[in-house]
């Protein structure tokens, strides 16, 4: 006959039970890694370049960027938010492109808002875009299913019509 307090025992057991004492070492190992990956979650803030900053140069970052000085350059970013004083002159390329101040260049983003605020002097490729009453706005507007991809439309609309005819000699 077998009873509770034999099976509990470490000298009583039996092959077959130690499986089960198998079992409950693996669950109680189990909760901490689902504490560990909330960590890593937090997000970091936005990189903020104040007003009285001018840059010159490109920047790039996988987290997002407010612009509120003067930047001379290219700027790729997951989230880019133009400020309503600041001035970019170069390509701004994002998943999220809002912009309140002025660009001077190409704009590529999955996401484009141009609030009421904004002066965009240069084409703009887009997935969805928005256009608020009041902005302006000097270019031509094209939609793309991935916008973010190297300059798509510019090279492509140059090289179809060459590829064709010859390269000139003859």
């Amino acid at each position: 006959m077998f009873s509770k307090s034999r099976i509990n025992e470490p000298g009583a057991k039996q092959p077959g039970e130690t499986e089960k004492t198998v079992v409950p070492e693996a669950t109680a190992k189990s909760p901490a890694p689902e504490f560990t990956p909330s960590t890593p979650k937090s997000k970091p803030p936005a990189s903020v370049l104040s007003s009285d900053l001018t840059v010159i140069g490109n920047l790039k970052t996988t987290g997002d960027i407010q612009i509120e000085g003067t930047v001379e350059g290219d700027i790729r970013a997951h989230l880019l938010t133009v400020g309503e004083g600041a001035t970019v002159r170069g390509e701004c390329v994002a998943d999220d492109v809002v912009v309140n101040g002025r660009v001077v260049g190409r704009v590529r983003g999955l996401k484009v808002r141009l609030t009421s605020t904004a002066r965009v002097e240069g084409d703009i490729i887009h997935k969805t875009i928005a256009i608020e009453s009041g902005a302006h706005f000097e270019g031509s507007v094209q939609r793309q299913e991935d916008p973010l991809q190297k300059s798509a439309s510019g090279p492509q609309k140059t090289a179809a019509p060459a590829a064709p005819g010859s390269s000139g000699k003859g």
